[in-house]
């Protein structure tokens, strides 16, 4: 009869608990999708075409046979990622851009304006 009373009692008090709720997630920087609406003129392209577009890069990075062409000016940053298909030479597969404080901005703006710095033709 004591073990049920005790029962009785735990499942009433477990009947009063509250679950916690989680914590709000934190907001991220902004995401932009990841479209080509803007980037026909680069996708594709290999070094020396981005170098007859924005001017000369103002960094060169490789890596095995994958290379980083950034090209800066005073709206943003383009970094433009060149990888090989096949035995053919490297194009670009995938463009990133930011504004000089590293703030999100729209890939296609950024190629924009960098078509029409000094340098670009």
């Amino acid at each position: 009869m004591k073990a049920m009373v005790a029962t009785a009692g735990l499942v009433a008090l477990a009947g009063c608990a509250t679950p916690s709720a989680p914590p709000p997630a934190k907001a991220g920087p902004a995401v932009l999708p990841y479209t080509i609406v803007g980037l026909e003129r680069v996708i594709g392209q290999n070094a020396a075409g981005l170098s007859k577009l924005f001017g000369p890069p103002d960094a060169d990075v490789r890596e095995g046979t994958a290379r980083k062409l950034q090209f800066a000016g005073p709206i943003c940053v383009l970094d433009a990622y060149l990888y090989p298909k096949g035995t053919s030479e490297p194009v670009v597969s995938y463009l990133d851009a930011r504004e000089p404080d590293g703030s999100t901005i729209d890939r296609a703006s950024c190629v924009a304006a960098l078509t029409r710095r000094d340098g670009g033709r």
